[in-house]
C-alpha cells in the first residue's frame, strides 16, 4: 500500500509539471516566434508479473510500473505559419535559422522578428535588445525606407547597408529558453542558417490551441485519478492499522 501512494503520488507529480508546461503554451499562443514545449516522462523499473503458479516457464503476463518521471522538456522546433503585417520591420524566417541579438548576457537568438528602431537608428527587438547584422549592430539610421531580401541583406533608401545575422545549430536541443522569445546556447557553436528572411511578416507560435486544450483536460483527469489513487490507499492503510491490526 505504500508502494501504491508513491506510484500514485509521482503520476501526480508528472501531470502537474505536464499542466504547468501546456499552460505555458496556452499562454503564448500569439507570441510571435514562440516554440512550444513537451513534457516527455518514463516510468520507473518495472516488475515483471508472471504465473507463479503454472511452473518454470510460465508466461509473463505484464509489468508493475513503480511510478512516473518527467525526464525532459523538450522545446519543438517546427516552423509556424507566416502572417502578413504590413511593417517593414517585422521580419520572419522561412526554414530554418534564428536571429541574433545582443543582450547584457551576451548574444542571444531568437525567431520572434517584431522589430523596431531605437532612438539611434538601430533595429531591436521589443525589449530594446540590438539585432546583429554581419558588420555588427544593424544600423538604420534616419532613413525613409527600410528594404530586406530573402538572403537578409538591408537596404535603406535603396543602398545596401549591412545584412543580418542568420545562423542555426546542428543540435538544436543545445539551446535553453531564456523569457522574451530567446535562447542561449551553452557551449554550442552557431553556423550559418538556411532559411530566407521575409519582410513585413512575423512567424506565428506553433501551438494549435485546441491540441494544448486536449492536452491540457487529459492531464487534468490524469492527476485527478492519481488522486483518488492516493485517497484509496491511505483509507486502506488506515484500516490496515487501526482495525486489521487490532485483530
Amino acid at each position: 500500500m505504500i508502494r501504491g501512494i508513491y506510484t500514485a503520488a509521482s503520476g501526480m507529480l508528472a501531470e502537474a509539471v505536464r499542466t504547468d508546461v501546456t499552460a505555458n503554451n496556452l499562454a503564448n499562443a500569439n507570441t510571435a516566434g514562440y516554440k512550444k514545449d513537451v513534457a516527455l516522462s518514463h516510468d520507473f523499473a518495472g516488475i515483471l508479473i508472471s504465473r507463479i503458479n503454472d511452473g518454470p516457464g510460465a508466461p509473463v503476463i505484464g509489468t508493475l510500473g513503480l511510478g512516473a518521471v518527467v525526464d525532459n522538456v523538450a522545446t519543438i522546433h517546427t516552423t509556424g505559419m507566416m502572417r502578413p503585417t504590413g511593417n517593414a520591420l517585422d521580419l520572419a524566417i522561412d526554414g530554418p535559422g534564428f536571429f541574433v541579438v545582443v543582450t547584457p548576457a551576451g548574444p542571444r537568438y531568437t525567431r520572434n522578428g517584431a522589430f523596431t528602431k531605437n532612438a539611434g537608428g538601430e533595429l531591436v527587438t521589443q525589449a530594446g535588445y540590438r539585432v546583429m547584422g554581419q558588420a555588427g549592430p544593424v544600423w538604420l539610421g534616419d532613413g525613409a525606407k527600410v528594404a530586406i531580401d530573402a538572403d537578409g541583406r538591408i537596404f535603406v533608401d535603396e543602398v545596401e547597408v549591412d545584412r543580418l545575422q542568420v545562423v542555426d545549430f546542428p543540435d538544436r536541443r543545445a539551446l535553453v529558453k531564456e523569457g522574451d522569445s530567446l535562447f542561449a546556447a551553452p557551449g554550442a557553436a552557431p553556423q550559418a542558417g538556411t532559411g530566407q528572411v521575409r519582410q513585413g511578416m512575423l512567424e506565428l507560435a506553433n501551438v494549435n490551441v485546441v491540441a494544448e486544450m486536449v492536452t491540457l483536460i487529459a492531464g487534468y483527469r490524469a492527476y485527478e485519478i492519481n488522486a483518488k489513487l492516493v485517497q484509496t490507499h491511505d483509507q486502506l492503510l488506515d484500516k490496515a492499522v487501526n482495525d486489521v491490526a487490532r485483530v
